[in-house]
């Protein structure tokens, strides 16, 4: 097994480096030779590595967010660790560290840390003592976590995967391991206070490191496995475009729908009824709710709250098969209350009077925006404000039994929206994804209960609350990433600002939809 190791592993790249006994680092980099005799290992010495760097920004998004005017944040990085221009990455810098060639794994320190500050001292958080190590193909980043409330040390936040990361060769002969996909590990699902899932994408890392020393024992056994190990990994390392080739392939399904399959009264008419299921953005929601705001959303004129989002019925509009538009009203108000001062909330948002124009594969989410500036108060409104960017699938939009659907259709924040955001988020920012369903003849029969946010809720108005509580915890005071999960008024704070977005594998236009690419 351990011959057919990925010669792109860190482990084995640093076994090379120290087995050939060079100053740097030689390449392709290969395991070591798994019929070693009994022991060889273990006498091995462990080199030391030295000069290390890793560059990591934590989460984009949450970068983002403290730097905004709405949360008031910044970010102060101390003790040699750097940032990039415009609120980029964190390098964290004199990595040393040990190789163990028995394990073929590494350990590496860094100096550096960085201080996340926001609400007047409600997040104040600090990261040192960043470390991370690889084990084979994989590995993990962890940190010691300070708050007003005291210290955690080497809580695990970020599960790394080296399989499909090719090495490279730095300045002064360093082995670079650049882009390093990071998840989120379940005790860093708890330091977040489970706001975040395990699983979810953090930041790519990118880790540079040299060897101190190479012995000259073992020189002429280990170069042996570069002819065997070489051509049977690098093909597999490739694999990292597959999430781009992914949509392509789930388009394949129903290649052979026709145009002469729709019924004839259903090419174009008046829009009879329908409904729109979206819930703007996860994490704001989170937010609103959770236990920094303090707050509740409520929806009204018809609209209801669903299990992860809100409904818009009543549409009323027209479609067009040949043209391939669509345009359809909505009912209903969601509106979004937080950050409460003397029973007033500072944070205000309304959504109304929604609407969908759809041409060909393009598309925008309108809406009637009402909102208040956290910092002066004053309330501004948008009347047909185009607040999403709509990206539907090449292929015919189609009517199945006298309805129109456009399911999980992927949305993104325009220039326009953000400005219903108070620029908490920037243009592009994904959004939630949007189910709509119109009926074009009175007697269509909509989708009951289902589309992208799930069930229904009450008929009339409803509101949800957030509670005062996370992970069982009451909230108050500092925030903080205790492992523990308890008490982290942080927790939700940190989620807003995650891009957590339903996309699925790509949107899907009516059942007989014929899909191009």
């Amino acid at each position: 097994m351990t011959a057919t190791r990925r010669p792109i592993a860190l482990a084995a790249a640093v076994a090379t480096a120290a087995a050939l006994g060079a100053t740097v680092f030689a390449l392709p980099a290969l395991a070591a030779d798994s019929t070693a005799p009994d022991g060889a290992a273990a006498a091995a010495p462990k080199p030391a590595l030295k000069d290390g760097t890793l560059e990591w920004g934590v989460k984009e998004s949450f970068r983002k967010y403290l730097a905004s005017s709405f949360s008031g944040g910044k970010i102060t990085v101390k003790d040699g660790a750097t940032q990039a221009p415009d609120n980029g990455v964190f390098t964290f810098v004199n990595g040393r560290g040990t190789y163990d060639t028995a394990t073929h794994g590494t350990d590496t320190a860094f100096e550096g840390g960085v201080n996340f500050y926001a609400h007047g001292g409600v997040l104040d958080i600090t990261l040192s003592d960043v470390k991370l190590s690889t084990t084979g193909t994989g590995g993990a980043i962890t940190a010691d976590v300070a708050t007003p409330e005291g210290t955690r040390n080497d809580v695990a936040f970020a599960a790394l995967d080296l399989s499909a990361v090719k090495p490279g060769q730095g300045a002064g002969g360093a082995m670079v391991f650049k882009d390093i996909p990071a998840t989120l590990t379940k005790a860093g699902s708890e330091a977040f206070n489970g706001q975040y899932k395990e699983g979810d994408a953090l930041d790519p890392a990118t880790l540079s490191v040299k060897a101190v020393s190479a012995p000259t024992t073992e020189p002429t056994r280990k170069p042996t496995t570069e002819p065997t190990g070489k051509p049977t990994t690098k093909p597999t390392g490739k694999p990292t475009t597959e999430p781009t080739g992914k949509p392509a392939s789930t388009a394949s399904p129903s290649p052979s729908a026709a145009v002469t399959d729709k019924p004839a009264a259903a090419d174009r008419g008046a829009i009879g009824d329908g409904t729109l299921d979206w819930g703007v953005k996860k994490s704001f929601r989170t937010y609103v709710t959770g236990p920094i705001a303090h707050g509740k959303v409520e929806t009204t004129a018809g609209a209801t709250a669903s299990g992860d989002g809100y409904r818009f019925p009543d549409a009323t509009g027209h479609f067009d098969a040949d043209k391939q538009t669509l345009d359809a009203d909505f009912d209903g108000k969601v509106r979004f209350l937080g950050h409460e001062e003397n029973g007033v909330h500072t944070l205000d948002l309304s959504l109304t009077g929604m609407e969908i124009q759809v041409n060909g594969t393009k598309g925008t989410l309108i809406a009637d925006v009402s909102t208040k500036d956290r910092e002066t108060r004053k309330v501004s409104t948008y009347t047909g404000l185009a607040v999403a960017d709509l990206k539907l699938p090449k292929g015919e939009l189609a009517a199945e039994g006298g309805v129109v659907t456009l399911s999980a259709v992927p949305t993104t924040l325009t220039a326009d929206g953000t400005k219903a955001f108070g620029g908490m988020y920037q243009a592009g920012e994904p959004l939630d994804a949007l189910t709509v369903a119109v009926a074009l003849d009175k007697d269509a029969a909509l989708p009951g209960g289902t589309g992208s946010t799930g069930s229904t809720g009450p008929a009339g108005g409803s509101t949800a609350t957030g509670g005062g509580s996370v992970g069982g915890g009451a909230v108050g005071g500092s925030g903080s990433l205790a492992a523990t999960g308890s008490d982290v008024p942080a927790g939700a704070l940190i989620a807003a600002s995650g891009a957590v977005v339903a996309t699925g594998a790509g949107a899907v236009i009516a059942a007989r939809r014929r899909r191009i690419g």
